[in-house]
């Protein structure tokens, strides 16, 4: 019989709500005493999220102890950022919660509430938990290095040691010796956040918010970042090491995914490039140039997710009604033997089709995880974010991918960027990440195996969800 309930509260955003599902299932799966209630907290607009939702819960493999509960929205706020999002929804958790308790002294049958596990953009969540007289527990979507060096900067800038806000300070050259890194890392392969004075206030709520939290679990494994794993173990913070968390499946489908799955069926083996940059990842025309020169001039077989910048207003690209009209003239005729361009991706399923053998990435933490788990090396490309650290990472303490860049960077307000990257940076990057016999590949098919053995009973994850569950209900 279900004994405890947890509550769930990914943020807005479909990106975090899909690796919350996944984790609460995981969990469901992996010990029956347990209820978890995702509330589910959606940006205006966000019509992904609904058919997300839909196609879930209308699946007969639906789990039976864990239930969605949409939180009212109002179509007409204003609110265009997580922070506000969040905080908005306060009281509308503080009321569906309880609720939920409200039911449960009502039925000495019903589930009891033990925690809260709340994303790491809702740690204002926390306070609701604590009014209530529950634990909360951060679920970190990013990898335990990026942990350590958020955790770690903000306590040099709490002792007035360091600024990295200053001016000069991304290209002086400065490197930082950070714990949960086992190299120095470089000040321009800081993520945007620590290194502008308009981000203080909110890097200051979140690090904040992350301390206050009984413990954090994290979307990575042992195996993978064991240098930062273990210097945050050694610390005050209690880290539950649970991934990799991928996805079920992806969140679109459309023809355009089938017949590019049906195109990668007459490939050879390892031999296409994949190139995608994520949801809201794109380029200018001057760009998108030096990367079609860049792979006809290298003569891979490739696929491009190639994305239309957004309009103005908005931050998400969208499709080009038609691909010749971002690419050089005369680009898709001289490549169709060995290339296909399309809009949108169907990400998981081409990572782990036998055909692809590289991957030109944005380092998002769950294409790395994506790209681990299929055994897929990455020319690395970070654009936004936590990209920049997750990109030196990969390259320099890992040695899991080929470098492109590891400090390129975009301004999603203004549209800025670091400028165009030359096609002959490009296609050394894309020849190195192809190489059949390189060391990096080999690496990345070992961590491959060891990502599947994690979540095996007796591996390290499997391990971690088991103290987690321990530990939570006994806090």
């Amino acid at each position: 019989m279900t004994k405890s309930c947890l509550v769930f509260i990914p943020a807005p955003g479909i990106g975090h709500l899909v690796s919350t599902v996944e984790f609460a299932k995981l969990l469901i799966n992996h010990d029956h005493r347990l209820s978890i209630t995702v509330f589910v907290i959606k940006a205006p607009g966000a019509t992904n999220v609904d058919a997300y939702i839909h196609s879930l819960t209308s699946s007969p493999n639906f789990p039976k102890h864990l239930q969605l509960i949409h939180l009212p929205t109002d179509e007409s706020q204003s609110a265009q950022y997580l922070h506000e999002l969040t905080q908005n929804s306060i009281p509308l958790v503080k009321q569906a919660v309880s609720d939920l308790v409200q039911q449960s002294r009502s039925d000495p049958d019903s589930p009891q509430l033990a925690a809260f596990v709340v994303d790491m953009f809702c740690t204002a969540m926390i306070d609701v938990a604590d009014g209530l007289g529950v634990p909360s527990v951060v679920f970190y979507t990013s990898g335990a290095a990026f942990l350590g060096l958020m955790l770690h900067l903000h306590q040099l800038r709490e002792k007035g040691t360091l600024d990295t806000t200053s001016r000069d300070f991304k290209d002086s050259g400065t490197e930082l010796t950070i714990p949960s890194f086992a190299n120095p890392v470089p000040a321009n392969a800081l993520p945007t956040v620590v290194l502008e004075k308009q981000w203080e206030g909110f890097v200051d709520e979140y690090v904040k918010g992350l301390r206050k939290a009984k413990g954090i679990i994290v979307n990575t494994f042992e195996e993978l970042e064991p240098h930062a794993v273990h210097s945050l173990s050694e610390g005050d913070t209690r880290l539950y090491p649970v991934g990799p968390i991928l996805s079920a499946k992806d969140d679109e489908t459309s023809q355009q995914g089938w017949d590019t799955m049906e195109w990668l069926d007459d490939q050879p083996e390892s031999s296409v490039l994949f190139l995608c940059f994520g949801s809201v990842g794109y380029f200018g025309e001057d760009q998108v140039r030096e990367i079609a020169m860049a792979l006809e001039n290298s003569g891979v077989r490739f696929l491009w997710s190639l994305r239309k910048p957004p309009p103005e207003g908005s931050r998400r690209p969208t499709d080009y009604s038609d691909p010749a009209e971002g690419l050089p003239e005369g680009f898709l005729d001289r490549t169709a033997s060995i290339g296909r361009v399309i809009g949108w991706a169907p990400q998981k399923q081409v990572l782990a089709h036998k055909a692809v053998g590289g991957f030109v990435s944005h380092c998002g933490w769950n294409s790395i995880l994506e790209s681990v788990y299929f055994g897929v090396p990455i020319a690395t490309w970070p654009l936004y974010a936590e990209q920049q650290p997750n990109a030196f990472e990969l390259v320099r303490e890992l040695k899991m991918a080929v470098e492109i860049s590891v400090e390129y960077r975009i301004d999603h307000k203004n549209g800025s960027n670091s400028g165009v990257m030359s096609r002959e940076r490009i296609e050394k990057g894309i020849k190195e990440v192809m190489e059949r016999e390189s060391e990096t590949r080999t690496k990345v098919k070992q961590m491959s195996e060891m990502s599947r053995k994690a979540l095996m009973e007796g591996g390290s994850s499997y391990s971690n969800m088991d103290r987690f569950i321990d530990e939570v209900l006994n806090i």
